[in-house]
């Protein structure tokens, strides 16, 4: 009797703190009003594409658990749809939001809700717009704290501080993509980077909004550094102060000090920095880490990091003291960027796929596409061709008359085909000298299929074809573990021994080394139709993307649920 009542009492317990876990639960109700506003940066005002008027866009702060719904209501001039980068989405890719895979964009006058629950995630995630490049202007923070009573895995920070790093273009750039699409050149590169969406110091008439962050002496702060950039990766540094990094992509990570982290666009990296020197004013800055040989933004973006102690001048020429410039590696030093990469570990053991069902080789470059008349004014790329981009050969094409979500539930043919390759059509030398009869990749709209809980692996390699260069590969639906990666042609015979099965780091975008590889493991537990592609966005314009159909498993609680009735048709 006593044993029955015992048992009864723990089941009583066990039941309470399950109704707790979900009664402090909330649901956040917002609307995302997408309009133009009056922005001005360097010295010239544009109509620039927001969301409620604020650039960067609101940040949403929330916690495991919780449930959001967003009404995005478009009254601008473009259709849109808006991404919320890292969150899993569990059987629900109607939320995902890139334009013609999981649902049709978001027409001028039209609203769409998305409504989706955060489920075992915490950390610092993001959100833009994923319809061609009005992510631009059209992004914002999205910071998961633990549930209440949860602790993070290291000293808790006084506060946080979002770090925004974006770019910005003196034009608008909606135009600046139109020009490169009709040309088949480059698009041109922006004329500043922003940290919160001001250019700093260094740029024309930008000194007077430059962002700053009062701090107190002795104060750890946790900063939540988000590369926004719409196609460059970025080192970031603050002058004097070490960095410990604690987080990657919304994963936490074994604690290790630096002074400059390398973040490609769509990663975020949490560190704390405690004020622990002489008070004054010191400059955050952001600069370009550029793998290519291609043309890039060569300027550096400033924020302030201010004591509220710092010391003022005296005498003539009183003011505040000028800030002390942090050292940041050179445009091209691949060298501080893979350390940094290769210092990233799980927080603890991670459950990594041991035994792979599913082993893909994906090569990822640039290609070239030919032109019947060089000379043509659309023929504006190398030698009168036209850029493309590609993945084993396949340079993908969205679709128009229907997502491939859309598509693949409604049982729609002649959307999408399932025969995407998941290795090259022809091997060679990936990272040498490449005949330029490979240059040209074929268009197409193809997926790969996957079956519901199938462990997979991907080797991503980097060719040399036009050039070599860091892609930052994102998987939406998904986390991933980093289990290797290297420099030259990945060996399927020797590099496979050197995987780290561990504690690799967990993540939803990976940068491939420039002329190497990286490979990455996961399971496929999360039906539908999930986007993967570089995050430079002119080379997800290009066709560096693919799709994966993970098919339903077994009853509701593994298949797809039902599109909501408002989803936007095409």
């Amino acid at each position: 009797m006593e044993s029955l009542s015992r048992f009864f009492f723990v089941s009583l317990i066990a039941l309470l703190a399950y109704f707790a876990l979900f009664a402090s639960a909330e649901l956040h109700v917002r609307e995302f009003v997408i309009q133009p506003k009056p922005v001005k940066r360097l010295c010239r005002t544009h109509q620039s594409i927001t969301v409620n008027g604020q650039f960067p866009g609101p940040n949403l702060e929330v916690r495991n658990g919780d449930s959001l719904a967003i009404t995005v209501i478009n009254r601008a001039r473009y259709n849109i749809s808006i991404h919320w980068h890292g969150i899993r989405q569990l059987r629900n890719p109607w939320a995902d939001g890139p334009e013609y895979i999981t649902q049709c964009p978001i027409r001028p006058g039209q609203s769409y809700t998305y409504r989706f629950t955060i489920e075992g995630q915490e950390g610092t995630l993001w959100w833009h717009a994923h319809s061609k490049w009005l992510r631009a202007t059209v992004y914002g923070a999205l910071i998961i704290y633990p549930r209440l009573g949860s602790p993070y895995p290291f000293s808790m920070p006084k506060r946080d501080i979002p770090i925004l790093l974006g770019e910005w273009w003196d034009r608008n750039p909606m135009d600046v993509l139109r020009l490169a699409q009709f040309t088949g050149a480059a698009p041109n590169v922006s004329d500043a980077y922003t940290i919160n969406g001001q250019p700093g110091d260094l740029y024309r008439c930008s000194r007077a909004e430059t962002t700053r962050f009062p701090i107190f002496p002795g104060e750890t702060v946790q900063l939540r550094v988000i590369n926004a950039a719409l196609n460059q990766e970025l080192f970031f540094s603050v002058a004097n102060h070490q960095l410990t990094v604690v987080e990657t992509d919304s994963a936490y990570t074994k604690p290790f000090t630096t002074s400059v982290i390398m973040i490609g666009p769509g990663q975020t990296t949490n560190v704390l920095l405690t004020a622990n020197q002489r008070p004054g004013r010191y400059y955050m800055a952001a600069r370009a880490y550029n793998s290519a040989n291609a043309p890039f933004d060569n300027t550096t973006t400033t924020a302030i990091l201010e004591y509220v102690n710092a010391p003022t001048r005296r005498g003539r020429g009183r003011g505040q003291i000028a800030p002390v410039f942090p050292v940041l590696p050179g445009f091209n030093d691949t060298a501080t960027a893979t350390a940094f990469t290769n210092r990233l570990r799980y927080w603890k053991r991670a459950p990594v796929p041991l035994q792979v069902d599913d082993n893909l080789f994906l090569t990822v470059g640039l290609g070239l596409i030919n032109c019947t008349n060089p000379n043509s004014p659309r023929c504006q790329g190398p030698n009168g061709t036209r850029f493309a981009a590609s993945i084993n050969n396949q340079s993908f094409v969205l679709p128009r008359r229907n997502s491939i979500m859309q598509a693949y539930y409604q049982g729609m043919p002649g959307i999408f085909t399932t025969d995407f390759p998941p290795f090259p059509p022809v091997q060679f030398d990936y990272t040498g000298n490449v005949s330029r009869g490979l240059w040209q990749p074929v268009k197409g709209t193809k997926v790969y299929k996957l079956k519901y809980k199938a462990n997979v692996q991907i080797v991503f390699q980097d060719t040399s074809i036009v050039t070599p260069e860091n892609h930052p590969m994102h998987l939406h639906g998904y986390q991933f573990y980093v289990v290797g990666s290297g420099f030259g042609n990945f060996n399927p015979r020797t590099d496979p021994a050197r995987f780290n099965l561990f504690d690799p780091p967990e993540r939803n975008t990976i940068g491939t080394p420039p002329g190497g590889w990286v490979a990455i493991r996961f399971v496929a537990d999360n039906p539908g139709a999930w986007f993967m592609h570089c995050h430079i966005d002119s080379h997800l314009g290009w066709g560096l993307a693919m799709v994966f159909l993970v098919e339903n498993g077994r009853g509701q609680l593994q298949s797809v649920q039902a599109p909501p009735l408002d989803l936007p048709r095409c």
